[in-house]
């Protein structure tokens, strides 16, 4: 049959993801990998210099998702599905482009780990992120900011003839603009990725890409790789170079032989192809390869300790199996970013599809032969050089201009194209998607001034690249302008004029929480707890007696009450806390977060019991963070039980006593 490109409609059970948080991330992100000093003496100098290149200062201009909850119902979702012969991919622009189900139509098998439900949860760098299928990872080093959000989609010719999906973006961490062409070659039984990520600008730009397929991690499922030694980052938070496959009496090439949750970043020689794959008990499974520029290879795992076991229950509905992740990356490491010239770009293909090898061999326990078999079934099912071919063959129609649109994605690239002038031939932002959020910075380009909003509502999104923060400089001083000449202030490392923009702001603000709560944030940074507390708790008092109904106001609330409380208790400031508590919204006590504070809240005040109570009434945090032990270290306090299995999302050992 010839390659088909169709609309579809996907159900599932899914949390709404509710509104974005908006309270300017002001702080450093959370989950970017840091090299410490140990590990920077095992690398090659290349790497270590690329660690420490262009590590994020902050999200900003990204703003927070940390609206989702974890109730679901069937929701219907657009997807698009490419199918041949071999294949069936199904896409889903609406989330990030992400490939959610690949299938093998000649045996019917799921190639990927493909999750029943939609369910974000706070593991991407500005919160929400789902698991499951390929995503595709940009911006910053993690899971990329665009996870759960809609990309421009729309049809266009392939390199053989027939249509590919063409999915784009504006990334705006690096605000730089990528493109994903996905497309499936008639007699292929490998789907095709091509990739590029553009620098429009005069200035490098630190880039960093990982492409991650989720994959099933049943007893028995292999992940094998061209390489001889990795690089391990666990719960110690450094870089190991270990042995592959066995090291510390365990066999790390099977998801499930680590205890704890795990990356494994595999050293690859220079000389060798580029190629990850997962092969189940029977020697089938899913290979990933590229082109020789996308030369990182990963596996990440949850392992098999109740952690992690947890957190495979968090992500999906009960009663499904769990997932490990093969990635690839333009570097070596997920703690590294490369540079990307003004003017230049990047761009490498990827295949995805199924590989079947000799199971005595891939389940060997000679490494070098059970690499070589996943190797040879690989080059026999698609010879490297097709790859290369195919990748030539892309190039020719990466800026072929796009026909039938199929998904809209944001308009912040079409204020930048349009600011700016960039000449982007493919990836067209077009001026009809801008929108409401864009419209006052519109004006501002065109008028050389912030406009007052025309409704009391919270501070819309703030940008705070360098040519907008030069046309605030320069714009009457308002409260609203002072405000976001503030926080572009803030991201440009300039910590003392930002104080100074928001206290000129604050003098003649009619609403003074947006700035009191920026400088609350600006005291806790610099060391000054007790000031911080202060802060916080005037900023949400001001909140709460000028909130109106709906859903910006209550997602200020519960941002903002949740900053107060978390700071008042560190500080000590009981009676203060509990009149944040008191001020606070009937259904915002019920949100999970405010529980948790809550039984902090009571046994601060004396009444264990009371605290006790509420763990035991059950609570669930659905923006809990990978790696956050706060509800560990709450439980703690209260007893000397342990921590009940449903609370338990500890990733690393117990601490020595």
């Amino acid at each position: 049959m010839a390659t088909t490109v169709r609309r579809a409609v996907l159900t599932l059970p899914a949390a709404p993801t509710g509104p974005e948080n908006p309270l300017p991330a002001l702080r450093a992100p959370d989950g970017v990998h840091v090299l410490d000093q140990r590990s920077r003496q095992g690398l090659p100098r290349d790497r270590v210099r690329q660690a420490g290149y262009g590590p994020p200062r902050s999200l900003l201009p990204v703003r927070i998702a940390d609206g989702y909850r974890r109730e679901r119902e069937e929701r219907e979702f657009d997807a698009v599905v490419i199918e041949n012969t071999h294949l069936r991919a199904t896409v889903l622009p609406g989330l990030g482009g992400r490939v959610h189900s690949l299938v093998h139509l000649p045996t019917g098998r799921e190639l990927l780990y493909r999750n029943p439900v939609f369910q974000p949860a706070n593991l991407a760098l500005n919160g929400a992120w789902f698991s499951g299928g390929i995503a595709w990872n940009t911006g910053a080093a993690g899971h990329g900011t665009l996870s759960c959000a809609p990309l421009h989609a729309a049809l266009v010719p392939a390199p053989d003839g027939a249509v590919m999906l063409r999915m784009w973006e504006w990334e705006r961490l690096r605000d730089l603009p990528f493109q994903v062409d996905l497309w499936l070659p008639q007699d292929s039984a490998f789907l095709y990725a091509g990739v590029r990520v553009r620098n429009p600008h005069e200035r490098p730009s630190p880039v960093s890409w990982w492409s991650h397929a989720a994959v099933p991690e049943e007893p028995g499922r292999r992940v094998l790789a061209p390489a001889d030694e990795a690089w391990y980052f666990g719960h110690e938070r450094s870089l190991r170079r270990i042995p592959v496959p066995r090291w510390e009496d365990a066999d790390r090439t099977y998801p499930l032989g680590s205890e704890y949750p795990a990356e494994f970043f595999y050293e690859l020689p220079d000389e060798a192809r580029p190629w990850i794959a997962s092969l189940d008990a029977d020697g089938h499974g899913l290979a990933q390869t590229s082109t020789g520029a996308l030369r990182g290879r990963k596996l990440f795992v949850w392992g098999a300790g109740a952690g992690g076991r947890r957190w495979q229950e968090w992500l999906t509905a009960p009663g499904n199996g769990g997932y490990a992740e093969i990635q690839a990356g333009l570097a070596r490491t997920r703690l590294e970013h490369v540079r990307l010239e003004g003017g230049a770009e990047l761009s490498w293909l990827e295949a995805y599809g199924p590989l079947s090898a000799d199971p005595s061999a891939v389940h060997g326990e000679n490494w070098p032969a059970a690499r070589a078999a996943a190797g040879d079934a690989l080059e026999a099912a698609l010879p490297r050089d097709r790859v290369d071919a195919a990748y030539e063959a892309w190039r020719a129609c990466a800026d072929t201009e796009p026909g039938e649109r199929l998904a809209t994605g944001s308009g912040w690239g079409a204020l930048e194209v349009l600011c700016a002038g960039h000449r982007l031939p493919g990836t067209p932002f077009d001026e009809s998607t801008l929108g409401e959020e864009q419209a006052p910075w519109l004006e501002l380009w065109r008028t050389g001034v912030f406009p007052a909003p025309k409704r009391v509502a919270p501070p819309g999104p703030s940008l705070v690249a360098e040519h907008w923060r030069d046309m605030l400089e320069t714009a009457p001083a308002d409260p609203l302008t002072e405000y976001h000449l503030g926080v572009a202030q803030w991201h440009a490392g300039d910590v003392a004029q930002a104080v100074r923009s928001w206290e000129r702001g604050l003098a003649l603000a009619p609403s003074r929480w947006p700035l009191l709560r920026c400088l609350a944030v600006a005291d806790a940074v610099a060391g000054d707890p007790a000031r911080a507390a202060d802060g916080f708790a005037a900023a949400f008092e001001d909140l709460v007696a000028e909130s109106r109904g709906g859903d910006q106001w209550t997602a200020a609330e519960s941002a903002l009450g949740r900053e107060a409380m978390t700071a008042l208790l560190a500080a000590g400031r009981l009676p203060q806390a509990r009149r944040v508590w008191d001020r606070l919204r009937p259904a915002l006590r019920e949100q999970g977060r405010f529980r948790l504070l809550a039984a902090r809240l009571l046994a601060a005040e004396g009444h264990v019991a009371a605290a006790r109570r509420v763990f035991e009434d059950g609570f669930e945090i659905p923006d809990l963070r990978e790696g956050e032990e706060t509800l560990a270290d709450v439980w703690s306090t209260l007893t000397d039980h342990p921590l009940p299995a449903r609370y338990d999302f500890r990733v690393r050992p117990p601490a020595a006593p």
